[in-house]
């Protein structure tokens, strides 16, 4: 297979992504199975799904244990909304035209991009000096069914657009828990480990849009990636990494809406 060494590179690169951003790694290889590999956005989908469901942050997640930046209970409680979640929008994905699946892919990418890079407060840090840092939440911060509707939330981003749904995790607990942004990556990362996908790959693979084997070339390089990732965040300043990311999802965004099939 011409594409083994290539699938395990993008698995690598993209698991680097998920151990700094606890996104999961779909938000790259998305974008990337449709534009070097030709596939379609509702196989790469669900590819990537499928790709994200064994326990590829495995190494991650203990590296961020290690260090203190994970929460159990907040990742067991946004995995359970996770399960559900993914079905129903994966069921939702499959329902659009292609053209509609992608300007909403790269108006969420494009909004999540904002979120992270955060322009404004970044001018004014630039005219009057740093900021002081957000103090991490408790785990009391928010009750049970809150973190249940995250999950869900975050499930149906992750049936449609096949990125796992850190995406929308790390900015919530982020924003709204006032978690520090390494505590939010590491638990992102706990509440993705278990299969939360399964719904979503079921209803891809049923309607015919998932690459087993490409799946599994990718989850092995995710998961040497997400372990040199988490080391690297680990290791850098929290701005950076927030920042870096919020730049390189401005370009995938970019890059669906402007070239819409």
């Amino acid at each position: 297979m011409e594409q083994v060494i290539p699938l395990l590179i993008l698995g690598l690169l993209a698991g680097i992504l998920s151990g700094m951003f606890g996104i999961g790694g779909g938000v790259v290889i998305v974008p990337v199975l449709v534009t070097l590999f030709g596939y379609e956005l509702y196989r790469a989908v669900g590819t990537s799904l499928a790709a994200l469901l064994l326990p590829v942050s495995i190494f991650a997640v203990l590296e961020y244990y290690r260090a203190g930046k994970l929460r159990i209970r907040t990742s067991a409680l946004v995995a359970v909304g996770l399960i559900v979640g993914g079905y129903f929008g994966a069921q939702l994905a499959l329902g659009l035209p292609v053209g509609t699946l992608q300007r909403l892919y790269g108006a969420f990418l494009l909004y999540a991009s904002w979120r992270f890079a955060e322009p404004r407060k970044w001018l004014a840090e630039i005219r009057a000096g740093e900021k002081p840092q957000a103090v991490a939440g408790t785990e009391s911060s928010a009750v049970w069914y809150a973190l249940l509707a995250l999950g869900f939330g975050a499930g149906i981003v992750s049936g449609m657009f096949g990125v796992g749904g850190g995406i929308v995790i790390v900015p919530a607990l982020v924003a709204f828990l006032k978690f520090d942004q390494k505590m939010a990556v590491g638990t992102s990362l706990g509440a993705l480990l278990l299969p939360v996908g399964l719904g979503g790959v079921i209803s891809y693979y049923q309607a015919g849009q998932l690459d087993i084997g490409v799946a599994a070339l990718i989850a092995l390089g995710l998961v040497v990636g997400a372990l040199g990732g988490a080391r690297l965040a680990l290791r850098l300043p929290e701005k950076t990494i927030k920042r870096l990311y919020g730049i390189f999802l401005l370009f995938v965004a970019l890059r669906f809406l402007l070239q819409v099939a």
